[in-house]
């Protein structure tokens, strides 16, 4: 039986707030803001399952991630840092994970088992301490600890540099389809502050109208 996750929704607060700003300071989120209705920013799942479900996805595709995670998910009674730290590295292999992922998933349950991430702290951790704690593990970049900020902490003024869906997106919307530098992407998002994630969520949905969820 394949373990799922546990069904915990939550919305951001600023949200409303948000988008009133975003539509006064920028014209591309007043045109597309309006797009996408009631829709907005969701956290599911808890910490622990969510940093191990993005070492699980790294460089295959969004079907094979699911299937290999499926497979893994199955393995402990439930997915705890303490159960991970439990399994066997042959049953994890033949989940489908490879060698990497494997030493990838036990750093983080290690991480997680003997408190070197400060999760109770969090909540009064500046965005750059916790990117500082999270890549500290390994399989973790800085990419994956800012879509942590915005997914699951729900951070209000991330912006994802290094994301290649907001590069592309900036330059659709702004630039006419024109090549986006990053310091061409920070000059547009200077008029997103101080809610950076939501312009970047829009952003995202601009190229895809399916919600954004990791």
């Amino acid at each position: 039986m394949v373990a799922s996750l546990p069904v915990k929704r939550a919305v951001p607060p600023y949200w409303e707030e948000a988008c009133k700003h975003l539509a006064k300071k920028d014209r591309v989120m007043r045109r597309l803001i309006p797009q996408f209705g009631d829709a907005c920013l969701e956290s599911r799942g808890d910490a622990f399952v969510t940093l191990a479900r993005s070492i699980v996805g790294q460089q295959i595709s969004v079907k094979a991630a699911q299937s290999v995670w499926d497979r893994f998910a199955a393995l402990p009674k439930k997915i705890t840092p303490a159960y991970v730290l439990k399994l066997k590295v042959d049953d994890m292999r033949a989940a489908g994970l490879s060698a990497r992922k494997v030493e990838y998933l036990v750093d983080l349950a290690l991480h997680f088992s003997n408190g070197t991430v400060h999760t109770r702290q969090w909540a009064d951790m500046d965005d750059d301490a916790i990117i500082a704690e999270l890549v500290s593990i390994r399989g973790i970049g800085r990419w994956t600890a800012e879509m942590f900020l915005i997914f699951y902490l729900m951070r209000p003024n991330v912006l994802p540099l290094d994301d290649v869906g907001l590069i592309n997106g900036i330059s659709h919307n702004y630039f006419s389809g024109e090549s986006v530098s990053r310091s061409d992407a920070r000059e547009v998002a200077a008029a997103w502050a101080p809610y950076c994630s939501v312009a970047t969520w829009y952003i995202w949905r601009s190229l895809d109208p399916q919600p954004v969820a990791y």
